[in-house]
């Protein structure tokens, strides 16, 4: 389920700027849930990476006007190890597909494990539709349809792909695509030139929505399959806050920038920094905190982690994890404290990743490029299961706010 981007020239501050819609006990939310796909995952680390390879090589392809780069990405492909997943309805009578949701991409498509199901409403079109991940792809035709996210929340001739041919999601039906809506141009042929409406557009043109906005709550947790996240269209939710919303704007330093990228600065402790001032991207669709391979030489370092092979992932004792700082992230000119805690994969889920029971494995991972380039750091969900995220179409930024997990010693 991946596509990529990345920054932007300093950020001066920019927190708290300007009041989201607030949208409480509403029909506009769409419960998540976590699975760890314990059939398939053979080295957390690699299934990050092919996607971080895809999304970035298919956004430096879109800025130099090349829209097919499925043979930049040559990987062996694995089924999505760590995926958080919501049930739409497509067509009416409505058949509920499991979708995965994505930021870091913006086409909507079903037919992966679940066979497409055609209903008076829906409407086949003269294109193809394809998007490579990284770590899985699809192909298949474009039809409009009737998309139902909950009750309220219903899309008449949203745009959908319809799978004849997909790798890499073998046990979900497809992806909910949430990303910005140019990561669609070139999905289609033969109209490579069109833009494809995600939900969220078509939410808050159809006026079903209020604002062109979703919020996403996640939260930890040490379950295999739980229903521990929400998103909420048209604006966010305040009783998944504990402090203000910090808004930064999309940053302009490519290929961050065909994202929802943003710039941060990244520091361990009282006094290292770990990465200076530079763009990268927020994505749902990547599981782990990746960072440019200096930073990530100073995390090792100041850790004394070790690397994992089984996992892919880093691994400090238990008197490292006793000694283990916390990470700011300053965003916007807020600072949000990343905990020792939150640094780390849930133990009690170590063997669902082919890790050892007792371990203790940290969340961070080499991006495997150097800091500068436009790309230097994805905050995955384990960064966004501490804290509250919208992104805003029509302002054109992405916020953070503190929640009750951001403290929370679950790991």
């Amino acid at each position: 389920m991946f596509p990529a981007s990345l920054l932007t020239t300093l950020l001066l501050a920019l927190a708290v700027s300007g009041n989201p819609v607030v949208v409480r006990n509403s029909p506009v939310t769409l419960p998540l849930s976590r699975r760890v796909n314990t059939t398939s995952v053979h080295n957390l680390l690699r299934h990050d990476l092919s996607r971080a390879k895809a999304l970035r090589a298919r956004a430096e392809a879109k800025i130099a006007g090349q829209f097919h780069v499925d043979a930049v990405i040559n990987e062996q492909v694995d089924n999505q190890a760590v995926t958080y997943i919501a049930s739409v309805g497509v067509g009416s009578p409505a058949t509920q597909y499991q979708l995965l949701i994505d930021t870091g991409s913006s086409n909507t498509w079903v037919g992966a494990t679940r066979s497409y199901v055609r209903t008076g409403t829906s409407v086949q079109t003269s294109n193809r539709v394809s998007v490579t991940y990284g770590s899985g792809s699809f192909s298949g035709t474009e039809f409009t349809d009737t998309v139902t996210l909950a009750s309220g929340l219903v899309i008449s001739g949203q745009s959908i792909g319809v799978a004849s041919t997909s790798t890499g999601f073998e046990g979900t039906d497809g992806i909910l695509g949430i990303g910005p809506v140019d990561l669609t141009l070139g999905t289609l042929s033969p109209a490579t030139n069109s833009l494809v409406p995600t939900v969220t557009d078509n939410l808050f043109s159809h006026g079903t929505i209020s604002a062109n906005e979703i919020g996403i709550s996640f939260s930890p947790t040490t379950s295999l399959d739980s229903l521990n996240g929400e998103l909420t269209w048209g604006g966010t939710d305040s009783s998944k806050l504990t402090g203000s919303i910090g808004f930064t704007p999309v940053t302009n330093i490519a290929p961050a920038s065909e994202f929802w990228g943003i710039t941060q600065t990244i520091r361990y402790g009282a006094s290292t920094t770990i990465l200076s001032t530079n763009a990268g991207i927020v994505d749902t669709g990547t599981t782990l905190l990746l960072l440019a391979s200096d930073a990530f030489a100073r995390y090792r370092s100041a850790t004394g982690a070790v690397p994992d092979n089984t996992t892919g992932l880093l691994r400090i004792t238990a008197a490292q994890f006793a000694n283990l700082q916390s990470l700011f992230f300053t965003i916007g000119g807020v600072s949000y404290e990343f905990t020792a805690n939150a640094q780390l994969w849930p133990r009690a889920l170590n063997t669902a990743i082919g890790g050892t029971s007792g371990n203790i494995y940290l969340i961070v991972g080499n991006l495997g490029t150097p800091s500068g380039e436009g790309f230097d750091f994805i905050n995955g969900f384990a960064f966004l299961e501490r804290f509250y995220s919208v992104f805003d179409t029509a302002g054109h930024r992405v916020g953070f706010a503190n929640t009750a997990s951001t403290h929370s010693t679950i790991n």
